[in-house]
């Protein structure tokens, strides 16, 4: 049996009893359209990526950007419904917000001397040359006391120690 096609007057009828004034559940409405929930859902998202949502597949900065400027006057009940119709919420946006103010921050200022970075730079240079040579004297060290301590379990103490 091949599947019932819904007409799009059906969707939007249904997509309509969903939202504001009416508010219905979404159960109820799949039951009395004779269709599942999921179908309705896909519907929903289909409607909602036409309307230029954000998804979460296109989150661009320049998205987030546009939403932070498109909010900023509006008050919460105004952002929520904002973000309902979009499909992101709210708490995205606020972090989207929060990102945005702490972008245009300066950062702490680099010196403008250049050879205080290539004395810095040779300096690291010399101290991780010390660095590998006395690791490398540690090594040659332990293997050292490792071999002395193979020979006395071989051959014993010498007596003249």
């Amino acid at each position: 049996m091949p599947p019932k096609r819904y007409t799009p007057e059906q969707k939007r009828w249904a997509l309509e009893q969903l939202g504001p004034p009416h508010n219905r559940q979404l159960n109820d409405v799949a039951r009395e359209l004779g269709t599942t929930a999921v179908s309705i859902r896909t519907w929903r998202n289909e409607l909602a990526e036409g309307e230029d949502a954000i998804r979460s597949k296109d989150k661009s900065s320049a998205r987030k950007f546009h939403a932070v400027l498109e909010t900023a006057h509006l008050s919460e009940a105004e952002v929520s419904e904002y973000c309902r119709k979009k499909g992101i919420e709210p708490q995205q946006l606020a972090q989207w917000r929060l990102a945005c103010e702490q972008a245009n921050r300066t950062a702490p200022a680099k010196p403008a001397d250049s050879s205080g970075d290539a004395a810095s730079k040779d300096r690291i240079r010399q101290l991780e040359r010390e660095l590998r040579r006395k690791e490398a004297a540690l090594a040659e060290t332990a293997a050292l006391l490792v071999l002395r301590k193979k020979a006395t379990a071989i051959w014993g103490k010498d007596e003249e120690e």
